[in-house]
């Protein structure tokens, strides 16, 4: 009797090591005392947390490691300068054209680049008076710029013209002043590119950190602007 169930434990114990899955466990009968425990007939299969555990594991690793990719990528799409210019190249023109938040840079009428850009707060219609929150329209010179800016770097548009003050004096009004070409405010350069996601300047046109070095680089003094609505 002893040695019929001997044999039917080990053909048990065979079938569970050939249907054994990760994950299971076969709890097969097992003699103690002279009794026998469980069926013979009917193997008990319990699931261990093996499979939860590296479940867990998995997640431990991957969820971390997706956000850092995440992270990275948006980092990467906030400050990267896409198509750098070569070193030499210099610009004779540049051209704002509000509506598109765009600016365009060119050389001998051939254009070389587009940056997005933010504009004034209020953006629609030219700058009237100090404080409106307008960026100016009409046609200007870069006449300088401001390496300590407390926006990064700064070009100077020599708005206003004559123009400008005599239409600003006729409502008796000033015409405001120091509109500039700026990147993102010192402290803050962290946004990069998402800054162009509304219009933030007082009147001037914002580009990131990274843009405005280039455009820096390439813009002599006295180079033309050209905003338009």
């Amino acid at each position: 009797m002893y040695r019929t169930a001997t044999r039917g434990r080990v053909a048990l114990q065979k079938l569970a090591q050939k249907q054994v899955v990760s994950g299971l466990d076969f709890a097969l009968p097992a003699r103690c005392g002279g009794k026998f425990f469980g069926s013979a007939r009917r193997p008990r299969i319990a699931f261990t947390p093996l499979v939860r555990y590296h479940a867990g594991g998995v997640s431990k690793i991957i969820l971390p490691a997706f956000i850092a990719i995440c992270i990275l990528a948006l980092y990467f799409y906030a400050h990267h300068n896409w198509h750098p210019l070569p070193a030499g190249t210099t610009i004779d023109r540049i051209v704002v054209e509000k509506s598109a938040k765009r600016l365009s840079i060119f050389r001998d009428g051939n254009q070389i680049k587009r940056y997005q850009i933010a504009l004034g707060r209020n953006p629609a219609g030219a700058k009237q008076e100090e404080g409106d929150m307008k960026t100016p329209e009409g046609i200007y010179k870069i006449d300088g710029r401001n390496p300590q800016s407390s926006f990064h770097l700064a070009l100077h548009i020599s708005y206003p013209s004559d123009e400008d003050n005599q239409r600003a004096a006729t409502r008796g009004v000033s015409a405001g002043f120091d509109i500039m070409v700026h990147g993102i405010q010192n402290g803050r350069s962290w946004i990069g590119a998402f800054h162009r996601w509304k219009n933030w300047t007082a009147g001037c046109i914002a580009l990131t950190d990274e843009e405005i070095e280039e455009l820096w680089r390439v813009t002599p003094d006295g180079t033309t602007i050209e905003i338009r609505p």
